[in-house]
């Protein structure tokens, strides 16, 4: 049998009187500006003391002065009143067919393919549109934690409940090399390679740089440590500057932006590997919108990454 959740330890109401006491400086003054019984405060901040269990005002000071417990609920207590008072208007809003506010977070080799697109997409379904890039492991906590509603990138959250996801693009890891780097076109080749030749890596932040090491270890590879970037460009640049390679994808080596014939992109030798993207939303709270945007969204991430696969050498 499941536990039952624990009671708040504040209303609404409660916080909108403290924070008028607040305001105020005494629980008298509170009292006249709230049109009610100053003895009606002061049990409202007592029970709010008692249910916290701490003391929010040092009542030896005239006016009241804040603990700092005090200070701390009156920060918090500020914008969750202030988004209460909100939550009317977005209703209404809501029920004219529009969504007030869509939080979209990518991973950072989608950007440059995907943040425009979907701006320009969402635009006539929500009043306001937030696109985010950064690593899937924070995307994926802040759409648990409920601070973004969409994330596009290798899905980790199979187990967590009350999600939706589709599955947008599946692209294969390639080998990337100096232009004029001879080609490499065998597993005995890739492990001279990967024993003479400076190896960019990804951060094991990121969870491409996580599966391009597991797949190394597979194959019996320890390139040694040199340098690692969070970003396509950064593993792109420093690969194009000089003497070194890298394993990554298409849609990586299109969000790097790097001028042509610095780089050369060729299939990976030996057993192929891929990372699949997928969109993942909470379940049921943005009615078709999410189902729509993938379809976009993987039609949109087809077009580069079929030409640079049609130009790998």
């Amino acid at each position: 049998m499941s536990e039952s959740a624990p009671e708040l330890p504040f209303d609404l109401r409660s916080l909108e009187i403290f924070l008028a006491v607040c305001q105020a400086g005494s629980m008298a003054a509170a009292a006249k500006t709230l049109a009610i019984t100053q003895p009606a405060i002061s049990l409202a901040v007592a029970d709010l003391e008692r249910r916290t269990g701490t003391e929010l005002f040092d009542r030896r000071v005239r006016p009241l002065a804040l603990t700092a417990a005090g200070g701390l609920l009156r920060q918090r207590a500020v914008a969750l009143i202030a988004d209460a008072r909100e939550i009317p208007e977005l209703l209404r809003r809501s029920a004219q067919g529009q969504i007030p506010l869509l939080r979209v977070g990518l991973v950072d080799s989608v950007g440059r393919a995907l943040s425009t697109p979907i701006a320009e997409f969402l635009a006539a379904r929500a009043e306001a549109v937030s696109v985010l890039a950064g690593l899937t492991a924070a995307h994926a906590n802040a759409l648990l934690t409920r601070r973004l509603d969409i994330y596009v990138g290798v899905d980790d959250l199979d187990e967590a409940p009350g999600l939706e996801r589709w599955e947008l693009l599946k692209e294969p890891y390639v080998l990337l090399l100096p232009r004029a780097h001879p080609q490499v076109r065998t597993l005995t080749a890739l492990r001279r390679l990967a024993e003479t030749t400076p190896f960019v890596r990804y951060s094991a932040r990121s969870q491409t740089g996580v599966e391009i090491e597991r797949h190394l270890r597979r194959l019996g590879l320890a390139p040694p440590s040199w340098c690692e970037f969070d970003t396509p460009f950064g593993v792109a640049s420093m690969v194009a500057a000089g003497d070194a390679f890298a394993i990554t994808t298409p849609l990586c080596i299109f969000e790097a932006r790097m001028p042509p014939g610095r780089v050369v992109a060729t299939p990976l030798p030996g057993p192929r590997i891929s990372r699949t993207l997928t969109m993942v939303a909470r379940q049921r709270e943005f009615g078709n919108t999410p189902r729509d945007l993938a379809a976009e969204m993987s039609r949109r991430l087809g077009e580069p990454v079929a030409a640079i696969l049609a130009a790998l050498g």
